[in-house]
C-alpha cells in the first residue's frame, strides 16, 4: 500500500538520477549552514535560503558508520514519475527537488552531513532500506502497524486529504460530514478518499440529504470542473491539491484548500514518517534533527514553501500509533 497522501503527477525523470546522487549545489551548502530549498522548482516553490548549523549534540546521536562516512544516504521512491509537490526532478532536468528531498537535506545539515539521494522505484526504495543502500526513505511514508515489523519512523507530517474548491468559494468542511449535504463533489474512483466520502453518502443518505459523487478522467479534468462550477469541490490527496493551489495561484483557474481530513479516517491521524531499517539506531536522531527544525522556524518555512502548512505536526514522535493492520 503506497500512502494515501500521494498525488501521482507526471513528471519526466532523467534516468540517471536512478543511482546515487543529484548534482545539486545544496549538498555543498550543509558545510556553511545554509540549505536552499526549493531549488530548481519550476515555480512549486519559490527558492530561499534556510539558516541550519550543525547541532552537536543531534550529531552525537547518530550511529558510528554514519559519523565516519560523513553523509546522510536519503532513499526517494520517486521513479518512474514523479509526485509534485512532494518529489521531482527540477526543471535543470538533474538537480531532485521538491518537499520531501528538501526535508532530507535540512535534516542532513543539522548532522553536519552531506546528503546523497538514491531516486528510485516506490518498490526499490524499501529494498534500499533493507539492504541499507538507503539509510533513511523521506518519501511520502505513511507510518502504518505492519510497516514497523521492519522500519523505525519519525514522524514529520500529517498524512491528509484535502477539499479543494474554487478560489472565492466561502465553503469550509470544517471537519463535518453534514457540511457535505447538497453538493457535488469528486473523487477518484478506487482510492481510499472514495471509500471515505462513499461512507459520508451513505450517512447523509440516512439523514434525509444527497451527496451528488463525481469522477472524472483525469486530474486536469476534475480542476476544470471545479472552476467552471460543474462541480463544487474535489476530494484527494493534501499535496495534489498544495501543488495545483500553486500552480494556478494568480490566474483565474485558482483554487484554495477548503478543509483537510485525516488519511487515516475518523479515529486516528495518520502521519507520514521518515522511514529507517528497524533497530538500526538512527529514529532517534532523525527525530531530534525535525524536532530542532520545528523548534527553530525552519520546519515552517519549509512546509509555507510548498503550501504544506495544514499537514504541520507539532512534535516528530518515534514509532506514533500508525494505520492498524485491519486496514486496507
Amino acid at each position: 500500500m503506497r500512502t494515501v497522501g500521494t498525488f501521482a503527477v507526471a513528471v519526466a525523470l532523467v534516468a540517471s538520477l536512478a543511482a546515487c546522487g543529484t548534482g545539486d549545489e545544496a549538498q555543498a551548502e550543509a558545510s556553511n549552514g545554509t540549505v536552499t530549498i526549493g531549488a530548481q522548482a519550476d515555480g512549486i516553490a519559490k527558492p530561499t535560503e534556510l539558516k541550519v548549523e550543525r547541532q552537536q549534540r543531534i550529531a552525537d546521536l547518530l550511529p558510528e558508520a554514519i559519523k565516519k562516512d560523513g553523509k546522510l544516504t536519503v532513499g526517494l521512491g520517486a521513479l518512474p514519475t514523479g509526485f509534485p509537490p512532494l518529489a521531482f526532478v527540477g526543471d535543470d532536468d538533474k538537480t531532485v527537488t521538491g518537499a520531501e528531498p528538501d526535508l532530507g537535506r535540512l535534516v542532513a545539515a543539522v548532522f553536519g552531513l552531506t546528503p546523497e539521494f538514491n531516486n528510485d522505484t516506490w518498490d526499490n526504495l524499501f529494498v534500499g532500506i533493507d539492504s541499507g543502500k538507503n539509510e533513511v526513505g523521506f518519501s511520502n511514508i505513511t507510518d502504518t502497524e505492519q510497516r514497523k515489523e521492519k522500519y523505525d519512523f519519525a514522524s514529520y507530517r500529517q498524512d491528509n486529504l484535502g477539499f479543494a474548491v474554487k478560489a472565492g468559494n466561502s465553503w469550509n468542511f470544517d471537519k463535518d460530514y453534514t457540511k457535505l449535504a447538497g453538493l457535488k463533489v469528486a473523487v477518484g474512483a478506487g482510492t481510499n478518499q472514495e471509500k471515505i466520502l462513499v461512507a459520508w453518502q451513505e450517512k447523509l443518505k440516512g439523514e434525509g440529504k444527497t451527496l451528488d459523487i463525481k469522477y472524472f478522467a483525469d486530474t486536469p479534468s476534475t480542476f476544470k470542473a471545479i472552476v467552471s462550477g460543474q462541480i463544487d469541490a474535489y476530494f484527494g490527496p493534501n499535496p495534489g491539491i498544495a501543488f495545483q493551489i500553486s500552480k494556478t495561484q494568480g490566474t483565474p483557474d485558482a483554487v484554495r484548500n477548503a478543509g483537510v481530513y485525516s488519511g487515516a479516517g475518523e479515529t486516528l491521524q495518520g502521519l507520514i514518517a521518515a522511514t529507517t531499517k528497524k533497530d538500526n539506531g538512527l529514529v532517534k536522531a532523525l527525530a531530534e534533527a525535525i524536532n530542532y527544525l520545528i523548534e527553530t522556524g525552519v520546519y515552517k518555512q519549509w512546509l509555507a514553501a510548498y503550501n504544506l502548512d495544514t499537514e504541520a505536526v507539532q512534535t516528530s514522535e518515534v514509532n506514533p500509533p500508525g494505520l492498524p493492520k485491519s486496514n486496507k
